[in-house]
């Protein structure tokens, strides 16, 4: 290599030192402290909800299985599956032939019997009273005759005109007299007390017992006409038309999912927060109903260590369907001014318990214990370790070391400090 060359070698050198200046931030040994680029948030105090979440299974706010009273082929069903029925529709005809015929001849015994009441209380007791009457009467009238017969004779016979026997046959006809006119009057007294009264009761009696039966057999026959006993959906129809509807067994079924109800089993701890009225949501495969807690089960299950939650909400335009798996999140509890924070900015201390790293206006990250309060999706609120206002690291905290040096993204210092390098 010639001179001129190693002149030339020399020269560059010198050059690119000169340009390249001296370091800026140097560390011990003559190395540059490396910076770490990170995301901040800040801490701000607003209201946070500590939300309850749980899986739950969807169940309809009602439903019945219909049930028919008797025992009859099906004559015709008036809905399908999937039909929309309302409170005492019609919903399927039973064969009642049978029933109608005996309820027409039930109804005509019973009319038999209104007419023998009318006539025993209008005609036959009257009539009978009227003789009884007719028949005192007249024994009082013979009693008093025979009397004055028999007075008669006795004073004749004391006159010596008219023969004892004579006046002893007046006497046995006086007393048949006053047996007759007791008689009379004993059966007027009967039908005046006793057999008036129990003739009418016997025949009330019978008037009543051919209108229940009439009323019993009226009744069989209107349950030939099935009806809904709630609104709802048709969701089953076991048995078809021409079969054989027994009684006590589904003929339909009906779900009413105007409402739907999720059952929830919630972990004690979390379950302790929970209240009957506390707002929620239920999220599941069709969309997200809002609704609030009904129940709150009093006991644990002590087989699972849960408490059984009910939350009820309106399924308007039927977008849930009972039966499935969803998410609900129950509002258990609201901190109105609660120091708040992304979730992403809490890390795990190695003993235990978690932390959060402070960037400091010196661009210098501070490791921070702090006491975690309430969570909220991806807020938590902080009990302690920080204030307003500060700036925690939410990217690129992890890992990094207390006192890091760290440059802060998007941040004003870190675009001035980019600028003036590009001058330079």
């Amino acid at each position: 290599m010639s001179k001129i060359h190693v002149y030339l070698t020399a020269a560059c050198l010198a050059i690119l030192i000169a340009c390249s200046g001296k370091p800026k931030d140097t560390a011990k040994g003559g190395e540059a402290e490396p910076v770490f680029p990170v995301e901040v948030a800040p801490v701000k105090r607003e209201a946070i909800h500590q939300l309850v979440t749980a899986e739950a299974v969807l169940f309809p706010i009602n439903q019945a299985n219909v049930m028919p009273k008797i025992s009859a082929p099906v004559r015709r069903f008036l809905v399908n599956r999937g039909d929309h029925v309302s409170l005492g529709q019609v919903v399927a005809v039973l064969e009642d032939r049978d029933l109608a015929a005996a309820a027409l001849e039930s109804k005509s015994l019973y009319n038999q019997a209104q007419a023998t009441f009318q006539t025993t209380t209008g005609a036959t007791m009257p009539d009978d009273l009227t003789k009884a009457q007719s028949d005192v009467q007249s024994a009082r009238e013979a009693l008093t005759a025979a009397q004055k017969v028999y007075e008669n004779r006795v004073a004749l016979v004391k006159e010596g005109a008219l023969a004892q026997k004579l006046a002893d046959d007046a006497k046995v006809a006086l007393v048949q007299a006053q047996s007759q006119a007791e008689t009379a009057q004993r059966h007027l007294q009967s039908l005046q007390t006793v057999a008036r009264p129990e003739t009418v009761k016997g025949a009330q009696a019978q008037v009543d017992a051919a209108k229940a039966h009439y009323q019993s057999l009226e009744a069989q026959a209107s349950y030939a006409e099935v009806r809904s006993p709630i609104n709802g959906v048709v969701s089953d129809r076991p048995v078809s038309a021409g079969e054989i509807a027994n009684a006590g067994a589904a003929l339909i079924s009906i779900v009413d999912i105007s409402q739907l109800v999720a059952r929830a089993n919630v972990p004690v701890k979390d379950a302790a927060a929970i209240r009957v009225g506390k707002a929620a949501t239920i999220t599941g495969p069709g969309g997200q109903l809002t609704g609030k807690v009904t129940v709150v089960s009093p006991a644990v299950d002590p087989s699972t260590t849960t408490v059984e939650v009910w939350v009820q909400a309106s399924n308007r335009g039927e977008v849930l369907k009972p039966g499935v798996t969803v998410q609900v999140a129950i509002a258990a509890s609201t901190v109105g001014d609660a120091l708040v924070v992304p979730a992403a900015a809490l890390l795990n201390l190695e003993e235990g318990g978690e932390k959060v790293m402070i960037v400091g206006p010196d661009s210098v990250a501070h490791e921070q214990k702090v006491e975690v309060g309430i969570r909220e999706g991806d807020r938590v609120q902080l009990l302690s370790g920080v204030k307003e206002s500060d700036q925690v690291i939410v990217s690129g905290g992890l890992g990094l070391e207390d006192k890091a040096k760290v440059k802060v993204a998007g941040g004003e210092k870190d675009d001035k400090k980019d600028k003036d390098d590009e001058k330079k």
